[in-house]
């Protein structure tokens, strides 16, 4: 099925501009690998946040039950020194972020947690992320929010452990932990636009977490096609119409221009 075989890079990000403009749905699914360019470690990469953190601390229960895994989960940027504040988004999260503009994103489906996407001009409707953000802090016991950036100041005035104002409740970053459900709106969606769209793009996922993984899944399954921008494997590289290996921010800059040439928004 793949389309790749013999084609340059340049002649393959035409064709993956093509088949945005030819297409009505396109949802681009995201994974580690577009924020790594912004800076961000890997979890599971060399250097990553499992080299510098016992990862049973990210589960749900023991971070409920624990007050000192939370101790530990609150001085994070002591830990590994940085703070989700300190990233910005990156040529890919930027290109996205266009498409959307020129009415050509039907939605971005994330695996990610740093709201980059966001922050980059994708409208909050726009963005599924099937795991959490970790710029929200919400309690569990009254669902009361608040910006990481305001518990941040707690954390920095001496607050270990820090409660809820309004009931004393456990406050947790809205990532999803170990062991905590997928959110079943955010879920059910992506699998919802998954299967309508016609177009999937994939960039910076190997595709094996799941059940986030799966939706590129199902919408090659529902007759879409697939395109994939990644330095490494993943396990639908078989069966993309457009393989990719190259970083995401260099690919997707040079297929929004074209984009936009194509579409007479020079």
């Amino acid at each position: 099925m793949s389309e790749t075989s013999g084609k340059t890079r340049e002649e393959l990000i035409d064709k993956l501009a093509d088949l945005i403009v030819e297409s009505e749905r396109v949802v681009v699914f995201t994974g580690a690998g577009i924020s790594t360019e912004s800076g961000i470690p890997d979890f599971r990469g060399p250097g990553g946040i499992w080299t510098k953190y016992d990862p049973s601390d990210f589960t749900y229960q023991k971070f409920v039950s624990d007050p000192e895994a939370r101790k530990r989960i609150w001085k994070m940027k002591e830990t590994i020194g940085f703070s989700w504040n300190d990233f910005q988004p990156n040529p890919a999260h930027f290109a996205i972020a266009e498409l959307e503009r020129l009415g050509k994103l039907d939605c971005v489906i994330t695996q990610n947690v740093d709201g980059l996407h966001q922050r980059a001009g994708n409208s909050e409707d726009k963005v599924i992320q099937l795991h959490g953000n970790m710029e929200w802090i919400k309690c569990l016991t009254c669902g009361d929010r608040h910006r990481f950036e305001e518990v941040e100041r707690w954390l920095e005035s001496g607050i270990e452990d820090p409660k809820c104002v309004q009931c004393g409740g456990i406050l947790k970053p809205e990532g999803i932990f170990f062991g905590e459900a997928m959110p079943v709106w955010e879920t059910m969606e992506a699998q919802k636009r998954s299967t309508e769209c016609d177009l999937c793009i994939v960039i910076g996922s190997s595709l094996v977490v799941y059940p986030a993984g799966l939706m590129p899944q199902y919408a090659l399954n529902a007759g879409a096609k697939i395109a994939i921008i990644n330095e490494g494997e993943t396990d639908l590289d078989h069966a993309a119409h457009i393989r990719i290996s190259a970083k995401a921010g260099e690919v997707m800059s040079d297929v929004v221009k074209r984009v936009k040439s194509k579409l007479g928004k020079d």
